[in-house]
């Protein structure tokens, strides 16, 4: 089973000291093999995940940053990342690792960008009926993997929802999501990959979910061509 290099997390350590581009691009040789490691990793996980699920596509993240618009001129980010995509329209939702050294790890899912029609659609569907959310929620296997769902929220209610909603505090997010963080001995076991796919194998209930909601109107009629 492929795993995560040693070498990926000193690189990332090294780099933390040394984010010039100076000192990236005499070892940028060296980035690039880690590179293809982390690739290798990625198509790893995958391959798992698609026995669990159906991904359209897996996107690794660049190591350069854009300071176009940053106070923060740093030329490089300090870790590796890549994104799993389930298939459109019909699946929502995407799997994401984040790999950095000092046990700053994490590997989560959910939605971080939901537009403004699918935060409608959601709010609407819990102010309706939040019961079946709340087992997700709740349910020990579920909590066991992802503990509580995370993301920014709104201080008051959203506008044309009653503040005393009993569930007022589910409607009021304005993400969704869900992370869970490793250490370095963990991110570089051997079965990190398979560890990896089975907290998104758990994932499924939450996406599957809100799927139907966002490929559906109020009454339950699919919006999909």
């Amino acid at each position: 089973m492929q795993t995560i290099p040693k070498e990926a997390l000193d690189f990332l350590e090294d780099l933390k000291n040394n984010n010039n581009r100076e000192w990236f691009n005499e070892r940028k040789s060296k980035f690039k093999d880690l590179e293809k490691q982390m690739k290798s990793f990625y198509a790893e996980v995958e391959m798992l995940l698609n026995k669990e699920d159906d991904i359209q596509r897996t996107k690794a993240y660049r190591i350069y940053r854009d300071i176009r618009f940053s106070k923060d001129k740093t030329p490089y980010k300090k870790h590796f990342a890549a994104i799993f995509i389930r298939r459109k329209p019909a699946l929502r939702g995407s799997y994401y690792i984040h790999i950095q050294p000092g046990g700053k790890s994490h590997i989560g899912g959910g939605f971080w960008k939901p537009n403004r029609d699918a935060l409608w659609r959601v709010r609407k569907e819990w102010e309706i009926d939040a019961e079946e959310i709340k087992e997700i929620l709740t349910n020990p296997t579920f909590k066991k993997h992802w503990r509580e769902m995370k993301g920014d929220s709104l201080k008051t209610a959203p506008r044309g929802f009653d503040k005393n909603h009993p569930d007022i505090d589910l409607i009021n997010y304005k993400q969704w999501i869900f992370s869970q963080s490793f250490s370095d001995k963990e991110v570089l076991a051997e079965d990190f990959a398979e560890k990896t796919t089975t907290y998104f194998k758990n994932l499924r209930p939450f996406f599957d979910y809100m799927s139907v909601i966002l490929t559906t109107d109020l009454n339950g009629v699919s919006i999909l061509e």
